[in-house]
């Protein structure tokens, strides 16, 4: 068992390997596991997105910090989300994933984001090559682009044991009522999209709709590209903090996400290992409930 220290303690005195090996290992009894609909499968609900952090990485310093984060990940979680669409995101984690201890759990999500039957089967390879698996647990149309043609292949490729689950995203509330088609239009195991206290359009409809459906909601852009934190300023943390086991705005502003019953996961992105572990803080103790949530709301 590994040694365990507070996440407190973890931040401000220990080392990369220390911040890491800080956290419980995965199904430990207090990390909060949630469960895709599906299939009932159990997955820790805070995960590790990929876009602007891992498209550009240059030098041995910069390889070794996003090691770092992704060994802080697999101590107390498991999935990873990227797409073609971030770059270099898929060869980048390719290459660093063999180098980070427990990557043996990773629960891989990408993205098909593409035209046409035969660029999108083509694409949808390519990422497996890129990142070195030879399944790829999630696999989602990028933004509904193509959806329908990308869907018969994925499909295809699903019964050939090649994915694991389908799904569609979007991070622009302006797709939102095409989404709500897409999500009534075929059974999607996954729904990624953007939900926060900054950008709340998702809980008119397709929060709801998801649950109807049985759909696993992920969550992007949780921090609106760090607009939370600019808001929170130095303000103290407010006495809901300390009921839900909160040292930081991040862990605050990640429950009241995972706090609304239809979501299943989100994927803060990070290149910072004291982030990654901060971010984990959110996995562990209780999740709001709606009272909760609106004192979040309104310290904000």
């Amino acid at each position: 068992m590994r040694s365990k220290i507070t996440r407190r303690d973890a931040l401000i005195g220990a080392g990369a390997a220390g911040l890491a090996l800080s956290l419980p290992p995965i199904g430990a009894a207090d990390v909060r596991m949630h469960r895709i609909p599906s299939s009932g499968e159990a997955l820790p609900p805070v995960g590790l997105g990929t876009s602007r952090v891992f498209n550009s990485v240059s030098g041995e310093n910069q390889r070794a910090a996003l090691v770092e984060v992704l060994e802080a990940l697999f101590a107390g979680g498991t999935l990873v989300d990227t797409s073609p669409m971030y770059g270099n995101s898929e060869t980048h984690l390719g290459e660093l994933l063999p180098l980070a201890a427990g990557n043996e759990t990773m629960f891989c999500a990408t993205k098909v984001w593409t035209e046409g039957r035969e660029s999108g089967v083509r694409q949808m390879q390519e990422s497996m090559d890129k990142m070195g698996v030879d399944r790829i647990d999630l696999m989602q149309v990028h933004n509904l682009l193509d959806w329908e043609v990308h869907l018969e292949s994925m499909l295809a490729m699903q019964a050939e044991g090649k994915f694991r689950y389908l799904g569609i995203t979007t991070s622009n509330p302006r797709q939102f009522a095409d989404f709500e088609r897409v999500m009534q239009a075929a059974d999607w195991d996954f729904v990624q999209l953007n939900y926060s206290l900054g950008e709340r359009e998702a809980e008119q409809r397709l929060l709801p709709l998801a649950q109807e459906r049985g759909m696993a909601v992920m969550v992007n852009r949780p921090f609106v590209r760090g607009a939370l934190f600019r808001s929170a300023g130095g303000k103290d943390l407010p006495p809901v903090a300390a009921e839900l086991g909160c040292d930081s705005p991040a862990q605050l502003f990640l429950k009241w996400i995972l706090g609304h019953p239809a979501v299943t996961c989100v994927i803060p992105a990070t290149t910072k290992v004291k982030h990654m572990v901060d971010n984990l803080g959110a996995a562990l103790g209780p999740l709001p409930d709606a009272a909760q949530r609106e004192a979040i709301a309104a310290w904000i």
